[in-house]
């Protein structure tokens, strides 16, 4: 969520590294992973195609808004209500996603939204370049994903909004919020979905 200002000559030097990085290298996890053994045989006909002795581990996504976030994040969250109908849709899609709405429907502008879907490396690195380069957003890779955030004033309320996004293994977090940002809450999901 929010950190600390930045001296103006490294939020630069961070966007063009990011670039680099988005542009030139995939995250960690995938660079680390061994190599697939292939079997092929001998005889030159169609069903020789090489075949994989093991299948790519789809990671799971969470089903439970409350159960990915850790005692400390749950309890800065508080007694903010959680998927209120009246915000639209929040809880399990049908496509297996998940959208986590954490605001009261009250509230003018404190709260955040959180989805957690699928998406396969080529769009979410083209999406997260995209940020960079038309909306200012600052990406760097810990975690062995790709994480991009940004923050700004509100255009009504004089409190900060943002936006944070962390990609891995075909797994996007995206969580924009307004007035609401506890510590450590996007660290929580990634340790809960990766481990």
């Amino acid at each position: 969520m929010p950190r600390r200002p930045l001296r103006p000559a490294v939020p630069a030097a961070l966007a063009g590294a990011a670039l680099l990085a988005l542009t030139a290298c995939a995250p960690a996890a995938e660079e680390a992973a061994p190599a697939p053994s292939v079997s092929v045989s001998s005889s030159p006909t169609p069903s020789n195609i090489p075949t994989f002795s093991r299948a790519p581990t789809e990671v799971r996504l969470p089903a439970d808004c409350k159960a990915m976030l850790s005692a400390d994040v749950l309890a800065q969250l508080g007694t903010i209500p959680l998927n209120d109908p009246s915000l639209g849709p929040s809880g399990v899609q049908p496509d297996g996603s998940i959208t986590c709405i954490w605001r009261d429907p009250a509230a003018d502008t404190t709260g955040l939204i959180t989805t957690i879907s699928r998406m396969n490396r080529g769009p979410a690195l083209d999406m997260l370049n995209d940020l960079v380069a038309t909306q200012g957003f600052s990406c760097y890779t810990p975690d062995a994903g790709t994480r991009c955030e940004k923050t700004w004033i509100n255009a009504a309320y004089p409190v900060n909004d943002g936006r944070t996004l962390y990609w891995r293994d075909d797994v996007l977090i995206d969580t924009q919020y307004s007035n609401l940002a506890p510590t450590g809450y996007t660290a929580s999901i990634i340790a809960s979905i990766f481990g």
